[in-house]
This record gives C-alpha cells, sequence and structure tokens, in this order.
C-alpha cells in the first residue's frame, strides 16, 4: 500500500484546529466573566461615624535649631612664656577661682625681684637725701643771721639758699622715683600672677587648645588655651523661614524635642529674634533665640532640635474631625465656654451635664444647674482667666488650658458650623455647633455638643467584593475614606 503527499489536504487541517482554539477560548472567557459577575456583591457607600471626644488641640510652626551653651568664656594667657601643667581635662566641672594651668614663670619672677631689689636701694637713700636737706637748711638759717649781721658776704648767703632748694627737690625726686618703681614692681607682680590662670567663671571645660610644652606668644593677642561653658543654662538657636517669621514673635511659647530624648518635650518661651537674616542659595532665613533650663544635664552642645513655635493651642476640650463640619456664615457667636475636661467628668469617667445649657450649648454643665459651689468657682475663675502657660524647666510641662498668640486664656476664633449628629436608633439629626481652635485634622467644639455623641465625619467608599471562593486571583477595586465635600 502507498500513500500520496498531499500539502493542501494538510494546511486545511491546521486551519480548522486554529478556528476550533479560537472558538473554545471565546466561549472560556465569556463564561469566566458571567461567573465572575454573578458571585460579586456590591455593597453601598457608608458614613463614617465617629464620637466627639475630649481632647487636645495644638497649632504650631517648625524649625530646626541646634543648642548652645548661653554662656562660653574663651580663657587665654596674658603673658607669654611656654605652658607647663594643665591641671584640668575636657569635662571637667570646675569652679570660679579654680587654678586651671600654669604657665612657667621664670622670667616674671626675675622681673620682680628686680624691682624689688630697686625699691629698696632708692628707700636707702632717703636718710642720706634727708640728711643732706636738714644740713642744707641749717646753712641757709646761719648764712641768713650773718647777712643780717653783716658778716657774710652775698654769694655765700645765694649759695646756702641754692643748696637748700637742691635737696629738696633732690629728696622729691627720689621719693617719686619709688613711687614710679613701687608702680612697676606691682605690674611685674601681675605678671607673675597672670602665669597661673584661674576660672573666670563655673562650668565644665568644653575644650582645650593648648598642650603641655607649648610656647605661648601673648604679645599681639592672647592665645586661647581652654573653653569654659555654663551648661546649666542652655540656648537654642533656631531657623525661621522668612514665610513663618511674621507669625512668630517674643515672648511667645515655644517646645522643642531632641534625636536622643525619646518622647520628652522642653518648654520655654522666644527670648528674641534677630533681625540680620541668613541667606543661603536665596533662601532667608531668621534666627530665634530661647533659652532652657538644663539642671540634669541631658542638653549638651549643638544636640540638634526640632523646634516647634506654638500658634494656637487648647486642652481638654471636646473635639471632631474637621471632615465632620460644615461650617455656616451666621451672625454673631455666642456660646458658653466650656470647662475643663476634668470637671466635665462624673464619676465614671463620664462627662456630666448632658442637657442644654442657657445660650444653647449643649452637654456642658449648667451654672444655674445641680453643681456644687467649689466646682462653680473653678469654671468662673477659668472663664475669667484663661489657660496659662508654664515656665520653661528641665523636666518641661504642658500647655495647659488655652494658649493664644495674644496671651495666655486668650479667646479662640469663634466660628459657627453644623455637624450631623447619629443617635442611637441610626436616625441623624443636623445640629448647630460653636467652633474654636481649629488644627488641620480637629476642631474644639465650644457649645451644641456633648462628649460621647456621635457624628458623621465622611464616606468610606463604596468596594465590590467577591464572594468567598477558590479564585484567589480576583480583586476587587479599592476603596478608601472620601470626606464630604461641602
Amino acid at each position: 500500500m502507498s500513500y500520496e503527499f498531499n500539502p493542501s489536504a494538510r494546511r486545511r487541517r491546521k486551519r480548522r484546529y486554529f478556528l476550533l482554539g479560537i472558538a473554545l477560548l471565546a466561549l472560556a472567557s465569556g463564561g469566566g466573566y458571567i461567573w465572575l459577575q454573578a458571585d460579586e456583591k456590591v455593597e453601598e457607600d457608608q458614613p463614617l461615624v465617629v464620637t466627639a471626644e475630649i481632647g487636645n488641640i495644638e497649632n504650631t510652626i517648625a524649625s530646626a535649631g541646634s543648642l548652645k551653651p548661653r554662656s562660653v568664656v574663651e580663657v587665654g594667657a596674658q603673658v607669654s612664656g611656654m605652658l607647663q601643667k594643665l591641671h584640668v581635662e575636657i569635662g571637667d566641672m570646675v569652679e570660679a577661682g579654680q587654678l586651671l594651668a600654669e604657665i612657667d614663670a621664670r622670667v616674671q619672677e626675675s622681673r620682680v625681684e628686680a624691682s624689688r631689689a630697686n625699691i629698696e636701694a632708692l628707700e636707702a637713700q632717703v636718710a642720706a637725701r634727708k640728711a643732706a636737706l636738714d644740713l642744707a637748711r641749717a646753712n641757709a638759717a646761719r648764712q641768713e643771721r650773718l647777712r643780717d649781721e653783716d658778716a657774710t658776704s652775698q654769694l655765700d648767703h645765694d649759695n646756702a639758699v641754692n643748696a637748700l632748694a637742691s635737696a629738696e627737690s633732690g629728696l622729691i625726686q627720689l621719693e617719686k622715683q619709688i613711687e614710679q618703681s613701687r608702680a612697676s614692681f606691682s605690674s611685674d607682680e601681675t605678671q607673675l600672677e597672670y602665669t597661673k590662670i584661674y576660672a573666670p567663671i563655673a562650668g565644665t571645660v568644653v575644650s582645650i587648645d593648648m598642650i603641655e610644652g607649648r610656647t605661648l606668644n601673648a604679645v599681639q593677642m592672647a592665645p586661647t588655651i581652654l573653653r569654659i561653658a555654663d551648661l546649666s543654662t542652655m540656648t537654642v538657636q533656631t531657623e525661621i523661614s522668612e514665610a513663618d517669621i511674621s507669625n512668630v514673635k517674643k515672648d511667645m511659647a515655644v517646645y522643642f524635642t531632641t534625636l536622643g530624648g525619646g518622647e520628652r518635650r522642653w518648654y520655654s518661651t522666644v527670648r528674641q529674634i534677630l533681625p540680620t537674616p541668613l541667606v543661603e542659595n536665596n533662601v532667608v532665613l531668621y534666627t530665634g533665640l530661647f533659652d532652657i533650663e538644663n539642671q540634669d544635664g541631658t542638653l549638651l552642645p549643638e544636640m540638634t532640635a526640632q523646634v516647634f513655635f506654638v500658634t494656637e493651642a487648647a486642652r481638654n476640650i471636646l473635639t471632631v474631625p474637621v471632615g465632620a463640619l460644615t461650617f455656616t456664615d451666621a451672625g454673631d457667636v455666642v456660646a458658653t465656654v466650656a470647662p475643663p475636661a476634668a470637671e466635665m467628668a462624673g464619676p465614671g469617667g463620664t462627662p456630666t451635664g448632658g442637657g442644654p445649657s442657657p445660650g444653647g450649648a449643649v452637654g456642658f454643665p449648667d451654672m444655674n444647674g445641680p453643681m456644687s459651689e467649689e466646682v462653680r468657682e473653678r469654671i468662673r475663675a477659668r472663664m475669667a482667666q484663661g489657660g496659662g502657660f508654664p515656665p520653661g524647666g528641665p523636666q518641661g510641662g504642658a500647655f495647659p488650658g488655652r494658649f493664644a498668640p495674644s496671651g495666655a486664656g486668650s479667646p479662640p476664633n469663634r466660628r459657627n458650623a453644623t455637624v450631623k449628629v447619629v443617635h442611637e436608633d441610626g436616625s441623624t439629626e443636623e445640629r448647630q455647633v460653636v467652633i474654636g481652635v481649629t488644627s488641620r485634622v480637629k476642631a474644639e467644639v465650644i457649645s451644641g455638643l456633648a462628649a460621647g455623641e456621635k457624628v458623621v465625619a465622611g464616606i468610606v467608599q463604596a468596594k465590590l467584593t467577591a464572594a468567598p471562593t477558590t479564585n484567589t486571583n480576583f480583586r476587587g477595586p479599592p476603596g478608601g475614606f472620601m470626606p464630604f465635600m461641602r
């Protein structure tokens, strides 16, 4: 039996197989799509419900800075000579008047001895000069008597008077020479004292620039031997950008953290803003200075500080997310100021005074309602005085009460707004509230809302969620939080 090779028949078979494969692929794709569509469930958008709670709000201006000692003294040499001995090392604590270093004093000692010998020599001549003066006076008196009796010549009389004047002048000149020598002797003694260098202030030795055996030349300028810094008070030098400098004022509240300080904060107030800026790459930066106590020695020179100037702050106040607010342009705002959170809380920590107060405030104690006189007085005092800013210290502190650029206890810029309150049964109510301090995230509710009430703060965007199946490769579109856009 024999077979005949037919190329055209083979091509026809390949074409049929190719078309059959395309048809099967199309059927599989269509069936998979229908299967996935049947397994998908569509979720509706859900409101994001949050609870109004007691918290803190703080608006700050951030900048970078570095720590410097408030007082640094460069200790130098006032006489020339070899540095013979150093009595301290870097890091040593020294007291004012403590011996730090000694310079070879042989030259100064020789000068002191020479000055002392010169004074002694001059003082030895005083007795002879006084004796000569007494003799000259006796001769002058004798010649005066002889002239009255015409027993001497005028020449002898004049010589006696001249000798008396010369003796008086010689004694005066000798006394002045002694005074000059004593002044020179005092200067030489001072130079000798300068060979021993004492600490001008109490502090820490932060650097030593000279070593023992080094020859010091103090003719033209005093060479620096070491530096002493008082680390009990540090100064923070921070760079403030040109865009923020108008919001930073003297005596403004400020705090900072360090890289190694963890969560610890140090609090102070702005002492000075230098008027001359530092321009780097066309960027204008102004230098702000403030001081901080460092009694525990935690802060060291040249530490990096992350500085925060507090433009506005409120503590222990009722807060809601900014996304829950719709600000309105209503008329004048009249509201009851919220008392501190500690005074709002009941025995179990639940805020008291859930009912409305006079003026439309909700959630704050009624000043005329059931309340102890002590709590009422504290609220009156807080409303009258406001919060304060604590003095800076090594342990730092917080910003109790309210702080604003115009001063501690300044009332915030109040604004009217509305929120959607969610009740227990799921119903919602649009309510008017008064807003105080506002940050990018949270806002202070002065009146109109009580702690613990729930408000709508946005919308959780719907997403497609596949039913449980063995198909683990399918992923629905990502969902997320979408705030209200009003």
